[in-house]
């Protein structure tokens, strides 16, 4: 288990301050940190007097409880204050940490609109309007953000490419978190950020719970150590409508799943001209998709954009070279279900389906995300 190190009291009143420059009032003393086991894009320090400093990449927030005077020196972070209500989420694999922990009711605004989401129950809030639908993350309504007295935007890293918006509710006065759980290298790190959220509602216990009740199935995993080239190989992809593979980079968090569960992905960065951006995913000609994974033990389709599958025969309807694949002669070919990368805390049980997959042990009325195309 990671444990945070404690930052001494100095050290954070500089990196709040500027170097060199005495504050007229320094910030409590730090008294320890959220234990962490898997999440490395954030962290959160405990101060004396109750509040708490969030540190996500270079933002630095203050979280103040209510009924505690704000810090008079908080240069450099960005003060939010408890008990928190009509939040803002535009960052859609935040929405179901917020509900795991607890805090769905105190969310009323979202950047997805009902028909793009695959959870039900925040698919049926969206539609009924108890979570508003209030524009794409790029332009949302303002105006609604105001009404609502929005008191935190959760904004995915999308938003770097609108950065007005972001700059524009701030402008509001409305504090903006930038959630970085996608760039989690470890699956579970994903999962994780639940504590954050739970620490910024108010009640970190249900937080810590849910994700210790996640995650236990896959600690209970018997130790996986299969020699790499002993691996079951596997791919993750579709079909674009263009006719490209998209696949997951190597090193992407569903790669990582594979390697977790037993597996091993097919595709490395030296097959691949793997572009240098944040994306997770790449689209690539069918002759190079072939080359690579037509040996693959096991395919995967990733059902998150058109759809899921059901039969091998819509399958290769979609790319009849697909028909010569080692895994489709073999019937090893399974659909990923499209909840998958929605539902953000279902990163455990998606690596113990794969487990089952790998290990031939796979019961598919007792897999979550996966089911076996016919």
């Amino acid at each position: 288990m990671r444990l945070k190190l404690l930052i001494p009291a100095g050290l954070l009143i500089l990196s709040l301050t500027g170097c060199g420059e005495k504050p007229e009032t320094a910030l409590p003393e730090i008294t320890g940190s959220m234990e962490l086991e898997y999440a490395e894009q954030f962290s959160v320090d405990y101060c004396a007097d109750g509040c708490s400093l969030v540190t996500i990449g270079e933002d630095r927030f203050i979280v103040v409880p209510e009924g505690n005077d704000v810090p008079q020196n908080t240069e450099g972070a960005t003060v939010i204050r408890q008990p928190l209500s009509n939040i803002y989420v535009a960052a859609s694999s935040a929405m179901d940490l917020f509900d795991a922990a607890g805090g769905l009711g105190a969310v009323t605004m979202t950047s997805t609109s009902a028909d793009s989401w695959s959870l039900p129950n925040i698919r049926s809030a969206v539609s009924s309007g108890e979570i508003e639908f209030i524009g794409k993350y790029s332009s949302p309504d303002y105006e609604t953000l105001v009404s609502q007295n929005c008191g935190l935007a959760v904004e995915s890293t999308m938003i770097y490419h609108s950065p007005k918006v972001k700059e524009q509710i701030q402008e509001l006065g409305i504090p903006v978190i930038v959630e970085r759980s996608s760039y989690e290298t470890h699956p579970l790190g994903r999962m994780e950020w639940i504590k954050l959220y739970g620490l910024l509602l108010g009640d970190l216990d249900p937080a810590k719970e849910r994700f210790d009740e996640k995650i236990k199935a896959f600690e209970e995993l018997p130790d996986i150590d299969i020699p790499e080239n002993e691996r079951k190989t596997a791919a993750f992809f579709y079909i674009t409508s263009n006719g490209y593979a998209s696949i997951r980079k190597p090193g992407d968090h569903v790669s990582k799943m594979i390697e977790l569960a037993g597996g091993r992905y097919i595709f490395t960065a030296d097959d691949l001209n793997v572009d240098d951006n944040a994306l997770s995913t790449m689209n690539i000609q069918i002759e190079t998709f072939c080359d690579t994974a037509r040996d693959a033990d096991i395919l995967i389709y990733n059902s998150t954009i058109d759809g899921e599958l059901e039969t091998i025969d819509q399958l290769v309807e979609k790319c009849g070279v697909l028909a010569d694949f080692k895994a489709v002669k073999n019937g090893d070919v399974w659909c990923a279900g499209q909840n998958m990368f929605q539902q953000t805390t279902g990163a455990a049980d998606m690596i113990c389906d794969l487990n089952a997959v790998f290990s031939g042990t796979a019961d598919e009325e007792k897999l979550t995300f996966l089911h076996r195309l016919k």
